[in-house]
């Protein structure tokens, strides 16, 4: 079984600090502040940067897309300080990954819009990096609609692992409704975790095969995942 993560408003909360980063990076780009706002809502970072610049009359082609993301992995490593500060593991985060992990015949990674510096910046930040195999996951510089991320972790898993891996051997969790159709576009179980900006009754009417509250009870956040009880 492969269990796919989503990292933000699932796993953590990066706090004003990530926001500012942004706003920092867009600052060097643009030389202005940024004004419009920055939507990410299960946006791949490819989809997000894209659609921030253009809000601001700005044209991503000619490398200023490539250059904003750059400087955004740069601005983000000068707050990690400040993210791990003011950001937070969300509850029963860490729990859940160590239960999900100690199960026999399940690999777990991420599948996030986040570039990969970014999400393995964030994990660290709270310690969450110990059960997961990043190598197999996807990445918000991988495609630019989040609907495409999976196909790029499956990809890695044969690779990696040296087996083919069928989509429904996987489960993804997450908070957005672009996690719910991911995964049903994927033929991927969906768990829903109301833990963002979408309510669980939204979730449910997506599609999500689960959704729950948040991830305190780690015994039910397993049984969810993987259809198992944890070892503790």
């Amino acid at each position: 079984m492969l269990v796919l993560w989503d990292i933000d408003h699932t796993l953590l909360d990066a706090g004003p600090a990530g926001r500012d980063a942004y706003a920092a990076a867009f600052q060097e780009i643009a030389g202005r502040p940024l004004s419009a706002p920055w939507l990410f809502d299960g946006r791949t970072e490819l989809a997000a940067a894209t659609e921030v610049l253009q809000a601001h009359g700005i044209d991503p082609a000619g490398g200023t897309l490539d250059r904003f993301l750059d400087r955004l992995v740069t601005q983000f490593r000068a707050y990690a300080g400040d993210i791990a500060t003011q950001g937070r593991a969300l509850p029963g985060a860490a729990a859940a990954l160590a239960a999900v992990g100690a199960l026999h015949g399940v690999h777990q990674s991420v599948l996030t819009g986040n570039l990969y510096p970014l999400a393995v910046l964030k994990l660290a930040a709270f310690g969450l990096t110990d059960h997961l195999d990043l190598r197999l996951g996807a990445y918000g510089g991988d495609a630019y609609e989040r609907t495409d991320l999976p196909a790029h972790a499956f990809a890695r898993v044969e690779r990696e692992l040296g087996r083919p891996h069928r989509p429904e051997d996987t489960v993804i969790v997450g908070d957005t409704l672009r996690d719910v159709a991911t995964a049903r576009a994927a033929g991927a179980r969906i768990v829903a975790v109301a833990t963002g900006s979408v309510g669980a009754d939204a979730l449910a009417a997506a599609g999500a095969d689960v959704v729950l509250a948040d991830l305190a009870d780690t015994a039910a956040t397993v049984h969810a995942i993987t259809g198992r009880h944890s070892a503790g």
